[in-house]
């Protein structure tokens, strides 16, 4: 008795006892106390990476390029060419345009065509699944898609979000995510996309987007470009936050981190033959993403030779005339701000054709670029008509929900998950990162004596799994973030339940609490548990939500609820503790992987619908994890090198957050200051174990690069509409819905119908804007994605992968280059294989290296170059572990 009263005590003394919410608001980081977002001692070695600061100027590129047909698009740009020559003036802006917020039932819909009986585009979240709906699927987060370094399912996970979408009557998806590309772990929306590692993201994005078009539906890669971090993106919402600023903040990145980091995955977006991009709310080196001509007119439309339409941000548009020579192409939702029934476009695209400061071919560009894509993937044959409402799930209402008309049946509750759940219990278990099994305490077997599982993180939300609008609350179990880049949820599979489920089919023993802070209760259960598995959390989203005081961007790198304490409180109790992390992205681990109590810890991101059902499969052996970490988990936060901007440094003025660091982010970062991580990038354990062997490097016979010199053709004139400003007004015998966006003029006068007290400013139409033309091509142009002989295959790679062990797996192989050069990170990803092994077998990896595999952007030359450094391939099964290497000559 004395004895086991001595051990209470002590187990007394190690509990920790909590009475509120810490972790999410934890103590203030060291983030905020300087005014950048990059450590002092992170930056890039690279003088024009640090000396890319304030104040930055991005230099303008006009006139906006007109699509060609280049690529494998020349079917749909002819089909487009001789529809839009069909359209007149008003159709042509009513197709480019947006109707207004909540004006129709999508979240963004463009004006109708009646005359050609063109409905209008249907424009829709998310990355995830079909936002704002019912008898839909919530699909694992980009973030898990990359742990699985699995190129089928990413393909298979897209296909089958488009054909959701398609069954619902979409027309674009709005997903992909490669904006944020995650420079900070704590960034909000990370976790829409895949990884900081710009060759990961760029492979899961084509491989997205080619499922989503090959459903029959418009990819929209976004948010287009260093877009990353949800604080200061929009001044009014920032002002609700209680911070003054006068224009959204301006990320400040020099040439060659751009090329090589930020616009390398929308490159292969682009290439891939996404069909639409969306330009982000941030300005780029202070000017609007939405309005950048440098980043629009001359990267994205000429670098890159994008054919499809680029599309605002909702509310991300700053100007008519600006933003439609820039390169936009698609004003949504269409709105200056949500229900003022106001336009940029609309009526005042109509006065900028007719005054001549916006030349027609240029909407002929954009009309011919939204057809483009229309057709490319097959809408003409995919459409159905619209059966949902993204205002109410009520089955009759409003089809006009803010003008309240239109009374009649707008929900049809059409289900279109098909057998999707079956997909996202595989990706939800294909992306769970074993970082730690010792003594191979997992897989489980169901026999335990006693099975106790902790944390709110295990069970559900109080309110329902759909309870707190667009996932904007940390209750339950955390299978999405919060935000625009949700949907909602069928059901949910709570751990809880599938480990009880577990359990009792094998006659066992389970008990569970869910509550946190239920301290005596888990001081009392933990003792008899012969394994705890403990589930804990850390939450973000989009930044016009604040949950426990995160404004979008994540306060602290640790776990929400009390979850540190709540680890802490049952591994010093059950000395076979498991704990399992639904996390955004890093966290703080503290000494998680030394403490001999805790024997096992996974990582599960945000697996969906099926996140029980995933996370048991894995636990119990059903599936041997083979997921690789898309990010590095470091010691402390100062160890990423970079951060959240938290607190605005220019006064009222646009806050500048200046990418100092250059391309060293993440893994890079750890590399360069010479950092050890606790678990690195690509690291993850299997039930196995593997050994590599037998590296060979073919050098191909290919011809030099060659910069593209080419000029482009004249810009097409599809149309020569009348100057006569009465051709154009409202037709007499016209109904206006309330708020509606129409491209239609109040007065004969073009100044009046235009109502802008700058109206007639010469300074709204830069030099050179209206030039249409032949034009001549950039260097590292030519086709969709750049220069096509960027993606020559160099060399070929191969190398043999053996199951050493007693258990089939799967093993991703990953080849990492090093550049060579002073300014280059140590090593850079370029390429991985998921290959799935049985027992004392063997198989090959290969892969290829391409020329842009192997360059450099040259900022003299405006190219791509492959430098004189020497470099060297490696392959292993982490950053951190490359038993095979090889000097490339």
């Amino acid at each position: 008795m004395l004895q086991w009263l001595a051990g209470a005590l002590v187990a007394a003394v190690l509990f920790v006892f909590v009475n509120a919410q810490d972790g999410s608001n934890a103590t203030v980081p060291l983030a905020w106390q300087f005014p950048n977002a990059t450590y002092p001692n992170a930056t890039s070695p690279n003088p024009a990476a640090s000396a890319h600061s304030r104040p930055a100027f991005s230099p303008p590129f006009y006139p906006s390029p007109w699509a060609s047909g280049a690529g494998n698009w020349s079917t749909a740009y002819e089909r487009a060419r001789a529809f839009v020559s069909q359209l007149t003036l008003l159709e042509k802006v009513n197709l480019t345009t947006g109707v207004g917020w909540q004006s129709e039932r999508c979240v963004g819909e463009t004006g109708s065509i009646p005359r050609l009986a063109f409905r209008g585009l249907c424009l829709q979240d998310s990355p995830l699944g079909v936002r704002n709906t019912d008898y839909n699927s919530a699909f694992p987060a980009g973030v898990n898609v990359a742990a699985t370094f699995d190129r089928g399912l990413a393909y298979a996970r897209g296909q089958a979000m488009g054909q959701e979408h398609r069954g619902k009557g979409i027309d674009v998806q709005l997903g992909p995510v490669a904006g944020p590309l995650g420079r900070s772990p704590a960034g909000g929306r990370n976790w829409e996309g895949f990884s900081p590692d710009p060759a990961l993201t760029g492979i899961m994005m084509a491989q997205t987007i080619q499922g989503i078009q090959d459903a029959g539906v418009i990819a929209c890669a976004k948010h287009y470009i260093v877009n990353e971090q949800e604080r200061f993106r929009q001044a009014p919402e920032s002002a609700g936050f209680g911070f003054t600023i006068n224009n959204s903040l301006s990320s400040n990145v020099d040439d060659a981190t751009l090329h090589e980091t930020y616009l390398w995955p929308f490159a292969d977006a682009v290439r891939a033959g996404v069909g639409s991009i969306m330009c982000s709310y941030n300005q780029i080196n202070n000017s609007y993403g939405c309005q950048n001509s440098y980043i629009l007119n001359y990267l994205l439309k000429g670098e890159l030779d994008f054919q499809g339409f680029v599309l605002s941000d909702w509310q991300a548009q700053h100007s008519g005339v600006g933003s439609a020579l820039a390169g936009m192409d698609m004003s949504m939702p269409g709105d200056v701000l949500f229900n003022t029934g106001t336009s940029y476009w609309g009526a005042n695209l109509t006065v900028a054709i007719l005054n001549g400061t916006v030349p027609e071919w240029r909407l002929d560009d954009m009309a011919v670029r939204i057809m483009a894509a229309w057709y490319y993937v097959g809408r003409d044959q995919t459409q159905v008509p619209i059966n949902f409402d993204s205002w109410t799930r009520d089955t009759f209402g409003y089809r006009h929900y803010v003008a309240e008309e239109a009374y009649g049946l707008i929900n049809e509750h059409v289900d279109v998950r098909a057998e999707h759940g079956t997909l996202i219990r595989q990706i939800g278990s294909a992306s769970t990162v074993l970082l730690k099994n010792n003594n191979s305490v997992l897989p489980l077997n169901g026999h335990e004596r006693f099975t106790a599982v902790f944390g709110s993180d295990a069970g559900g939300n109080p309110y329902g799994p759909n309870g707190c609008p667009d996932r904007g609350c940390d209750n339950g179990t955390l299978a999405m973030g919060w935000g625009s880049g949700t949907a909602e949820f069928p059901y949910l599979v709570t751990p809880e339940i599938a480990i009880q489920n577990e359990i009792l089919s094998k006659n066992g023993v389970f008990q569970s609490i869910t509550d946190n802070f239920a301290g005596m209760q888990i001081q009392a259960l933990a003792p008899q548990a012969s394994v705890a598995i403990v589930f804990v959390n850390a939450d973000s989203g989009e930044g016009y939500l604040n949950v426990d005081g995160n404004t979008g961007d994540r306060n602290n790198l640790t776990f929400w609820q009390g979850g540190d304490i709540l680890v802490q409180n049952v591994s010093s109790l059950c000395n076979n503790t498991i704990v399992v992390m639904h996390t955004v992205g890093p966290v703080l681990l503290s000494n998680y992987s030394e403490n001999p109590n805790i024997t096992a810890i996974l990582w599960a991101g945000l697996p969906g619908e099926q996140s029980g059902n995933s996370i048991t499969d894995v636990l119990y052996g059903r599936v041997n994890p083979g997921a690789k970490l898309p990010f590095t988990f470091g010691v402390d936060r100062e160890d990423y090198g970079t951060d959240i901007l938290y607190n605005p440094n220019e006064g009222t003025g646009a806050p500048q957050v200046s990418f100092s660091e250059g391309n060293f982010i993440d893994y890079r970062a750890f590399d360069q200051a010479g950092v050890e991580p606790l678990y690195e990038f690509g690291f993850g354990l299997s039930y196995t174990t593997f050994s590599y062997s037998n590296l060979v490097v073919n050098k191909l016979t290919v011809g030099p690069y060659v910069p593209t010199t080419r000029q482009t053709l004249a810009a097409p004139v599809l149309g020569n509409s009348a100057s006569d400003a009465a051709q154009y007004q409202l037709p007499s015998n016209f109904t206006i819905i309330p708020l509606y966006i129409y491209p239609y003029l109040n007065s004969t006068d073009l100044e009046t119908a235009a109502n802008d007290t700058s109206y007639g400013s010469s300074d709204s139409v830069p030099a050179g804007s209206q030039d249409s033309s032949p034009q001549p091509m950039p260097p590292a142009g030519g086709a969709p994605g750049g220069n096509p002989e960027l993606y020559d295959v160099l060399y070929q790679v191969r190398a043999t992968i053996t199951n050493t062990g007693s258990t089939p797996g799967e093993e991703v192989a990953q080849l990492y280059i090093s550049l060579g050069g002073p300014y280059d990170p140590k090593i850079v990803l370029r390429n991985f294989q998921r290959l799935s092994i049985q027992p004392n077998s063997s198989a090959t990896f290969s892969a290829d290296i391409t020329r842009r595999d192997i360059s450099n952007w040259d900022t003299n030359t405006q190219n791509w170059a492959v430098s004189t450094s020497p470099k060297t391939v490696y392959v292993g099964s982490s950053s951190r572990t490359l038993p095979l290497s090889a000097t490339l000559s």
